[in-house]
């Protein structure tokens, strides 16, 4: 495959811990809600009883697949909510106590602290936070957790690590507080576990687990709290009644009948063996390791999801690698979609004890239950490929970084940003325009054709070499992959006197993505 066929395929999605595209059957389930059976659930007409078989269809559904009590199930717009909920519900019976300790996980999903910060603070407590240790392979410290859970209020621990995909010692955990003289409530975050890993939720006397419906192909907007009956409960929305009165609030029935369907799919075993996603997970890890040799994998090599790889590759930044693989159509992230704009070292591999050079360059490429195998064939090409395209322009790479660019003028960016609704019109007020392509060579075979716009490659790694033959008064738009360095680059440029520029906000990324034939 050469450089320019690769980058005009079509996207292979390897990011689905961050969310994944909406199920054919979940989007039919929204489609049959918002047009036939549109009714509200609490109402007593036959609408509304329509409408309620819907929401006890889907939520039988959900508690065949969690093999959990459905009474105990209640549906929100995500787990971020679910979160919330059981969090107030721990530390609410906590009021008037001197102190409360709560342990959460050191590599645990930011929501949870920060939920524990946050009502703490609200509930006029005063709230020892420690965060529970874990090893090199992200498994929780269990001495540690022994000494330090006595007396303490609420454990917090995930079932699956959204970075890495470590599958924590649930069981290892449940024995642990079993045997202390009073059990502290348990809230395990189930995210990464939905349609992935079998957890005995009822047997291991977890309390609170949150959940969400895009991370396996619902829509965004929807999720779901399992609160073990006896656990103290304390609602978040107060209001009409809905959800056993648990959960206020006209219920979300497209998105609930969207999950329901999910979780149809999946007893029908409609996602294929589970055997199939680790013999993708192995092609896939392969084909890094032979693409890069100096590649290193962080997440574990037992007790791992296998949907998840995390890896380095060391001297490389992560947002380096990340731009190759996006200009080939491999769509990875550097964890959790939630940090993606904070430039830290991954917090989680730091927990681990990896070291900062692996934590700087981590990459997570992550599947879903529901993988195509034809993408899994593509994606190992095309990793073959993004080695070559390294090994060939690391350098240039490396000098790209090097590009001193001022930060972006937000309030400048944003009055000289064209918008892919706005392009046209641009085009039309400036026919003599010229598009300045300042993606590097391996990324500018997937420049999408911009009718009636000249079109000139100017890479940002040779900014010295080509920014003084351009004329001062000629309209310029600038355009990158996403819009970032395009605006640090108008900042410069405008302060030069280039005072006929533009750059495309959202960058090529933004526009719509051509329909060109691959072979």
């Amino acid at each position: 495959m050469s450089d320019a066929t690769a980058t005009h395929c079509s996207e292979i999605y390897l990011d689905a811990n961050a969310t994944t595209p909406i199920l054919p059957a979940a989007q039919a389930a929204m489609i049959r809600v918002l047009s036939d059976n549109f009714g509200n659930p609490g109402s007593p007409h036959g609408a509304g009883i329509r409408a309620r078989i819907e929401l006890d269809r889907a939520r039988a559904a959900v508690a065949a697949v969690l093999q959990l009590p459905a009474d105990d199930l209640i549906f929100t717009s995500g787990a971020t909510e679910g979160i919330q909920t059981a969090v107030l519900s721990a530390l609410h019976p906590q009021r008037g106590a001197a102190s409360v300790r709560v342990l959460y996980g050191a590599t645990e999903h930011k929501a949870v602290p920060e939920a524990l910060a946050h009502w703490g603070e609200i509930l006029g407590l005063t709230v020892e936070l420690l965060p529970i240790p874990v090893d090199q392979q992200g498994q929780h410290d269990l001495p540690w957790l022994a000494e330090n859970a006595k007396g303490a209020a609420l454990v917090c621990t995930m079932a699956a690590n959204n970075e890495t995909g470590a599958i924590s010692d649930l069981n290892g955990i449940a024995g642990v507080l079993d045997a202390l003289p009073v059990r502290p409530l348990w809230l395990v975050d189930g995210v990464q576990a939905l349609g992935k890993l079998a957890v005995d939720w009822l047997g291991l006397r977890i309390d609170y687990a949150p959940f969400s419906g895009h991370k396996l192909h619902a829509p965004k907007g929807i999720g779901l709290l399992y609160a073990r009956a006896g656990a103290p409960f304390t609602r978040l929305l107060a209001g009409g009644g809905q959800e056993g009165n648990a959960r206020c609030g006209t219920e979300n029935l497209p998105g609930i009948a969207a999950l329901g369907a999910v979780c149809e799919a999946l007893l029908a075993g409609q996602f294929g063996p589970a055997g199939a996603l680790a013999v993708a997970q192995q092609r896939l890890k392969t084909a890094l390791l032979h693409a890069f040799p100096q590649l290193v994998i962080n997440s574990p090599s037992l007790h791992c999801l296998p949907t998840t790889i995390n890896f380095s590759l060391l001297g490389i930044p992560s947002k380096c690698l990340l731009d190759l693989f996006d200009a080939l159509g491999l769509r990875l992230s550097a964890g959790s979609a939630c940090n993606s704009k904070n430039a830290k070292p991954s917090f989680v591999l730091m927990a681990m004890g990896l070291g900062e050079e692996r934590a700087s360059s981590a990459i997570r490429l992550s599947i879903s239950p529901n993988v195509c195998a034809a993408d899994i064939d593509a994606a190992v090409e095309r990793i073959a490929l993004s080695g070559h395209i390294l090994q060939t322009h690391l350098n240039d790479m490396l000098q790209l970084e090097q590009v001193a660019l001022p930060d972006e003028d937000l309030e400048l960016s944003s009055r000289y940003a064209v918008t892919a609704e706005q392009l046209p019109a641009w085009i039309a007020t400036h026919p003599a325009g010229v598009l300045i392509d300042i993606r590097e060579q391996w990324e500018q075979a997937a420049c999408c054709p911009l009718l009636g716009l000249t079109i000139a490659a100017q890479p940002l790694s040779q900014l010295a070499t080509w920014l003084s033959q351009i004329e001062l008064d000629r309209p310029l738009l600038l355009a990158c992959r996403s819009g970032r360095r395009s605006g640090q680059l108008l900042s410069l440029m405008r302060a030069k006197g280039y005072t006929q520029t533009w750059h495309l906000a959202d960058g090529l990324a933004g526009l719509p993505m051509p329909s060109v034939a691959t072979n």
